[in-house]
């Protein structure tokens, strides 16, 4: 029960960013956003910490600011697995990454 509050609380926070900023659209209704927040839950599980990892020296050198840089890239990188998700270039990704951290946190917080 706890994950699939979780994964909906990922869904929620998908839909508010598509919403909210500006160069990222969604095509395909629902079926995109649940994908894409299920797509991103990936990311963040197996992905980023692998990335994360692999890039430290630059993050350490940048002091973390890096890791924004990582979060937009592997935003963007995902209308190559989901189709009908399109990012506009890479300061909507830069934004829609920051905008869909926070909100995944606070939703993620409420339940």
């Amino acid at each position: 029960m706890h994950t699939a509050l979780r994964y909906f609380g990922t869904v929620a926070a998908v839909y508010l960013t598509v919403s909210l900023v500006p160069g990222v659209t969604v095509g395909g209704g629902w079926t995109t956003i649940l994908l894409v927040a299920l797509v991103w839950s990936v990311i963040m599980m197996v992905i980023k910490p692998v990335l994360s990892i692999l890039t430290l020296p630059i993050t350490i050198i940048t002091l973390g600011l890096f890791s924004f840089i990582l979060n937009a890239l592997l935003f963007w990188a995902m209308t190559l697995v989901v189709p009908g998700f399109v990012v506009a270039g890479f300061l909507p990704a830069l934004l829609g990454a920051l905008v869909l951290s926070v909100l995944t946190w606070l939703i993620h917080q409420v339940l």
